[in-house]
Order: C-alpha cells, then structure tokens, then sequence
C-alpha cells in the first residue's frame, strides 16, 4: 500500500472543528436577511445542525467477506534478500482482501482524533466500503487472520475516539449557531424599525414594503411587531405579547376552574353556552374585543380576539372524544387560522373519564400531527404547549396551549 493509505492521517481534529465551526459562523454571516427574519431561528438551527453534524462511521461486521488472488509482488527491498542486478525481482504472491461495508461518512475515515497511535491503521476506502489487504508470498490463515485483527483494532479504536470527539461537537452546533442567529436577527429588526423611530419621512425604496407600526391599544391587548411572515419579503406585523397571552390563558383558566369545582351549576348548559361564559369573562378584560363564532379565514371558532381587524388569539373548546378527535380539532383549528395568527389554545373538557389518561393522550397525540413541530413545555399537571407549522407556510409558526379540565357530572 501507499502513504495515501493509511487512515486517520489526512488533518487533525482540532483543525477540523474549528473550521467547522469558522464554516458554521460564515454561513449565518452570509444568510439573506429575509431568511433570518421570516424562518424560525429553531429550524434554522436544526437544519444547520443536520448539514454539519458529524457522523461517525459503524463497522458493519456482519456484511463483510474475504476474497483472495493471485498478485505479483516486488520483493527488491525486502530485508533478507541479495539480488546482483537492479529490480524490480517480482515473485508470485497471494493477496487477500476483506472487503467491510460501514455507515457514516466516509470522510471521518480522514480525521485524526484528539488520542491516536504514531502509526495509523491502512486500508482503502471506496463509497461506503472499506477495503484491507494482506498480501505475501506464503500466507497461511493464521498470519492472514491476526494481520487482519490487527488493523481491525485500530480502526475500530481510532473510530471510538473519534466519536468520544464529535460528541461534544455535535451537541454544541446549536449552541454555537443560536447566539449569533439572535443577535443578527436582532439587529436586522433594530434597521427595520429604524425609519420608524427617526421622526420625519424618507423615501421609501422601490419595491419594498412600508413598515407597519400597530396603533395603541388601551388596556391590555399591546401588540408588538412579529418577525414571523413568508420567506420573500419580510414585514413587521402586529402579534400578541406572550405575557397578554398568558393573561387570556389565565382567565380562561379561571373559569374553567369554576366550572371544575361546581359542575351541578353548569349541568345543563350546550356548548354554545359554555363558551358564552368564557366569552363574558374575556370581555371583562377586554373591552369587548372577544366575540363568538366569528368567521376567521375558511371556518368558525369558538373564541377569536381581534385588534383591528386583525385575529391575535383563537381558542377553540371541546369536550374530550378521543385521540382521532383530537387530531381533528387540531385540523380545525388550522383549517381556520389565517397566516397572521400566531397564538391560539385548546380547551378540552374530560367528562367522566380517567383524566390522567386523558392528560397523557393529549401528550402524546399532537406530536403525531403532521404540522407538529416542537413540544414546548407543561404547564401545571393539565395544561400542555405545541408550536405548529401553519398549513401553508411551514416556516410559520402557531403556538398551541392545550388545557384540559375534568368535569365528573352534569356536562352532557
């Protein structure tokens, strides 16, 4: 074999994770403003995660053979041997080969780890098969077979500490890229918002939309301007602040709870009615904003806030049917939400049934939704919270906060 077939020889690992790393901070510098103000930065984090992770390569032991041929084999500078005239003196040999096909990548074939031998395994690698040789003029089986172990062990040992290197890389990619995706994204909203705030007019560019300021509102509903729009032209839009949606969250919340703890006093209320009750309490808060089956992009909903014509929060209650309803009402709520909305909840009511089953149903049945794209937290023993891909626009995101309540008698 030549130089070039040893292993593990080609650059070192630490070189190698910079410049990894160098490549990763380079790509986010070079990323189109549009893409780092209309993608989520978690997506871009997962897609950069998957384009420079490193995968080590697995020896598939049980798919390799072993062939054999006859070769010729220059013997001029083997030690032992006199020879009057110049070479090359070839003899007949035997060439064995053992041929192992592996998972991975086969670059890593190339990297040096961080704790290696002086002298490197040599083999040969073709796609995604790595190829050893023992050759010689008299070879037995057992000669064959610990020329082969040995190498094997190298490799193998060379791979493991390759991998105990790229663990530490692997799980930092995101903590790499996420600080420097926030703060560019940062800045790029800081120039957005720039004109805004400089107190007289200038010329709009041509082809570019105006930036858009949401009036003020007077009392709780305070929009802020959401990075969250399609990927060819970024614009501010208005979206609700997470802490007014945790406060519709709460008040939802509340009533509920009274309706949990007094259930006789609601036993004979339908569905509309049930929402009417949280109806009058939003209104209480917010000056009548809230309104009931308000048609809003393909459908109803039960409970829809709006700031200006604009839908900022839906919820949507049910009583508790199953998985395949649920789904369903995952498929409503998608079906009926426009590419403005961002926030929305789910309120589920258990009637008679287990309700930890219930809880863990819940769990577990929106991450099989296909728009599913993340779990974000439990809040409380009952209440769960999803982000959701907009149906037609992945690279939107819609929060979902499901709360469930148990209700053991008097709802039908």
């Amino acid at each position: 074999m030549s130089k070039n077939d040893y292993l593990f020889s080609t650059t070192d690992w630490f070189s190698l994770r910079e410049a990894q790393n160098s490549r990763i901070r380079k790509e986010i510098a070079e990323m189109s403003p549009n893409t780092i103000l209309s993608t989520p930065i978690d997506d871009i984090c997962d897609e950069l995660k998957e384009r420079f992770w490193i995968t080590v390569p697995t020896l598939d032991k049980d798919g390799s053979h072993v062939t054999q041929k006859e070769t010729e084999i220059d013997v001029s500078h083997e030690r032992g041997r006199h020879f009057m005239t110049p070479g090359p003196h070839v003899r007949k040999g035997t060439e064995v080969t053992l041929t192992i096909p592996f998972l991975g990548e086969a670059d890593a074939f190339k990297i040096r780890p961080s704790s290696y031998s002086s002298m490197p395994p040599m083999g040969e690698i073709r796609g995604q098969i790595l190829i050893l040789k023992v050759i010689g003029e008299k070879l037995d089986a057992q000669t064959v077979k610990a020329a082969l172990d040995l190498s094997l062990g190298k490799i193998e040992g060379s791979l493991s500490n390759l991998r105990s290197d790229c663990v530490p890389y692997n799980d930092g990619i995101i903590a790499t890229a996420r600080p420097q995706l926030e703060a560019r994204k940062a800045k790029l909203l800081s120039d957005q918002n720039l004109v805004a705030e400089l107190g007289f007019p200038l010329r709009p560019r041509t082809n570019q939309p105006s930036t858009y300021t949401p009036p003020s509102l007077r009392r709780i509903l305070r929009p802020s301007l959401s990075s969250k729009t399609n990927a060819l032209t970024f614009r501010p839009e208005p979206a609700l602040l997470n802490d007014d949606y945790e406060h519709i969250l709460k008040v939802l919340d509340g009533m509920a709870m009274v309706m949990e703890r007094s259930p006789s006093a609601f036993k004979d209320i339908d569905e509309e009615a049930l929402r009417t009750h949280f109806l009058v309490q939003l209104n209480g808060h917010y000056e009548g904003q809230a309104t009931g089956e308000t048609f809003n992009f393909e459908g109803k909903t039960d409970i829809l806030v709006r700031v200006d014509g604009r839908n900022v929060f839906i919820g949507e209650c049910k009583y508790w049917s199953g998985p395949k309803k649920l789904l369903e009402t995952v498929d409503q709520i998608l079906g009926y939400s426009s590419w403005r909305d961002t926030k929305v909840a789910m309120i589920i009511f258990n009637r008679n049934k287990n309700f930890t089953a219930v809880i863990e149903s819940i769990r577990s049945t929106i991450p099989e939704h296909p728009n599913f794209k993340r779990f974000l937290k439990i809040d409380g023993e009952s209440r769960s919270r999803f982000v959701l891909a907009h149906k037609d626009d992945p690279s939107r995101e819609m929060i979902v906060t499901v709360i469930a309540f148990d209700v053991p008698t008097g709802l039908p």
